[in-house]
């Protein structure tokens, strides 16, 4: 068994360990969890370091558990958010939970017959059953408010106002956690470091009423470089489903970060090795131009999330806005990834009723869609030999009709080097 502990450590995705963890990690094979509420019916890439830490877990010989919280996610968790969850139902939570489930798959080995092999348990299959009565009496007696009011969690949110419902989250939680040492000898709890408080009320439990011993690890909370919060753009979080996030606009995420990011990026999402990074950093150091980091990471997630298929188109769909893109390549792209692409360039609705005859290329983008501001600018461009439909230069004698469209639905007009446009045809 690698140890694990170390492996995180120099991966930067240690915050806090509670004494004793490394070493019973070292001393036998260990069952650890990671909760997620399905809140959603995907990922995004902000679960992914928890996600993570159960992949190093089980590459270095030791038993993941993921629990998906179908009781949690309908009380909501107030760890360090200002307000309260809208609350779900549960065809709504089980929806989620399915679509989580396949997309966890490509982290965590669930088919291994070894004892490492993971697995995805939801916690409303032990709590269901438990009447209001039962738990405060059972479980609720051994944890003091006091101790559950001295949370950083619960402290920050009482300037606002917390629910009892929101307040029992933590007992919930806890209670998880002393349910899965008794059932799944699970010793160690991990998550991002605003669960600490959370996690050792677990721990606590299980020492109070089992008698046990248990462990807690957290990782930090991921941010940007620039203080931005990690996995949010202006569109919001990026999401693993392909389509919530294009496999194109995953990819760009990733090529798309600064030097510091991609150096702390690349050890806590990818499974490179030390040296294997230690090289990666030192070569693009030496070459930053050539975002030797970025390119390596953008490839390894894409792959990894979506397919080595997507990956490829990503990279061809990017090519397109530098200029290497051909007509070919165009035509292949799906209409997500088109107006994945081409989001934010101008665009404009023509009838499709026009193309029928076909339109002259001097009407088509002067009068039609108004690209130029008259027929001679168009032409004056024509001249020069700078206008492309759909990456292939055309003359003043063009005529588009429906062949010319893209996804039966749009035409690309590129003026120059770096302007396009989008016709929309309706």
């Amino acid at each position: 068994m690698k140890n694990f502990v170390e492996e995180l450590r120099w991966r930067g995705m240690i915050h806090d360990v509670m004494p004793g963890t490394e070493e019973q990690l070292k001393k036998e094979l260990t069952t650890a969890y990671v909760g997620i509420d399905p809140t959603a019916d995907s990922l995004h890439i902000g679960h992914l370091v928890g996600v993570m830490m159960l992949t190093h877990l089980q590459r270095c010989g030791h038993r993941p558990l993921v629990v998906l919280g179908g009781a949690t996610g309908m009380i909501g968790d107030p760890s360090f958010k200002s307000q309260e969850r809208v609350l779900l139902t549960i065809d709504e939570i089980n929806h989620n939970q399915a679509c989580l489930k396949s997309q966890l798959s490509k982290f965590m080995d669930f088919d291994t017959p070894s004892p490492i092999k993971a697995e995805i348990l939801n916690n409303y299959d032990w709590t269901k059953d438990f009447s209001f009565i039962d738990f405060i009496r059972d479980i609720g007696k051994h944890i003091t408010v006091n101790y559950m009011m001295s949370k950083d969690s619960v402290k920050k949110r009482m300037e606002t106002g917390i629910s009892f419902t929101e307040f029992s989250y933590q007992l919930l939680q806890g209670y998880d956690f002393k349910y899965l040492y008794d059932n799944y000898n699970c010793r160690l709890q991990m998550g991002g470091s605003d669960q600490w408080g959370n996690i050792t009320t677990g721990t606590e439990l299980i020492r109070r009423m089992s008698k046990g011993e248990a462990f807690a690890l957290t990782c930090p909370l991921i941010t940007k470089a620039d203080g931005g919060k990690f996995g949010k753009t202006e569109k919001g979080n990026i999401w693993l489903d392909a389509k919530k996030t294009t496999p194109y606009a995953f990819y760009q995420f990733w090529l798309n970060c600064s030097d510091e990011d991609a150096k702390r990026f690349i050890k806590i999402f990818t499974l490179f090795s030390k040296e294997e990074i230690e090289q990666m950093i030192e070569n693009h150091d030496k070459e930053p131009h050539l975002r030797i980091l970025q390119k390596a990471l953008a490839k390894d997630m894409t792959i990894r999330v979506h397919s080595e298929a997507d990956y490829n188109s990503a990279l061809e769909a990017s090519e397109i806005l530098f200029g290497k893109g051909t007509t070919e390549t165009l035509k292949n792209l799906d209409e997500d990834t088109l107006l994945s692409i081409f989001e934010g360039v101008p665009m404009f609705e023509i009838d499709k009723e026009m193309l029928e005859e076909g339109v002259n290329i001097v009407d088509l983008t002067s009068e039609k869609a108004a690209i130029f501001p008259s027929k001679a600018e168009a032409r004056r461009t024509l001249k020069e030999n700078a206008l492309s439909i759909n990456k292939t230069k055309v003359k003043e004698d063009f005529v588009a009709t429906k062949q010319d469209l893209l996804n039966e639905k749009y035409i690309l007009v590129q003026k120059g080097k770096k302007n396009y446009y989008l016709i929309i045809v309706k």
